[in-house]
């Protein structure tokens, strides 16, 4: 089994990189191989609306010049998917908006995201974590993903890189949704 994670913050090792770290070493626990990806200081641009993918029907984006294709191969393998994303302005940020947007679009025809095990984590400063963590959720459940929760938003504060490792709070609701996740692989993957 294998669960890929997505950070879709700018910043490398920050509050974002720290709570999908988080998750994931509780599915290693869990014996359940991880990868963390990091996109969000990756050029991506967003989708266009220009049907190619649909027309080439190749699991591929038309735009080859970034990272987006490789990671849609990496999540058509994978059982289990995270995406992570600092909130900016209410919502998360741009490069995870135009990751989803690509992503979603090359996937959902084939449906190739169906009944693979997801969930999202959301670093925040003060507010907007919903907004985001709802943003990329949208994606698993318009793929027929299913969404794995925790014990309360799986949401962390923090404001300063590294400010997050304080929120003991949020870093327990990371490891119960590692749990979590672990569990439901466990039962659901063959």
């Amino acid at each position: 089994m294998k669960v890929v994670g997505f950070n879709g913050s700018p910043r490398k090792n920050g509050n974002t990189y720290t709570l999908l770290k988080t998750v994931l070493d509780e599915l290693e626990k869990e014996g359940i191989e991880t990868e963390l990806i990091h996109v969000g200081d990756r050029s991506i641009h967003g989708c266009i609306g220009c049907g190619m993918c649909r027309k080439n029907s190749n699991n591929k984006c038309v735009f080859n010049d970034d990272i987006v294709n490789e990671c849609i191969d990496k999540m058509i393998d994978a059982d289990g998917i995270i995406l992570g994303s600092p909130v900016y302005f209410a919502d998360l940020s741009s490069q995870m908006k135009a990751f989803i947007d690509r992503v979603g679009f090359v996937t959902r025809p084939d449906r190739l995201l169906k009944r693979k095990v997801c969930a999202s984590v959301v670093s925040q400063r003060r507010n907007g974590s919903i907004a985001a963590f709802n943003t990329m959720n949208n994606l698993f459940t318009i793929s027929e993903s299913i969404v794995v929760g925790s014990s309360y938003w799986n949401q962390g504060i923090g404001g300063a890189a590294g400010d997050v490792i304080n929120d003991h709070e949020g870093l327990e609701i990371m490891k119960t949704l590692g749990t979590n996740m672990a569990w439901l692989l466990h039962k659901t993957v063959e």
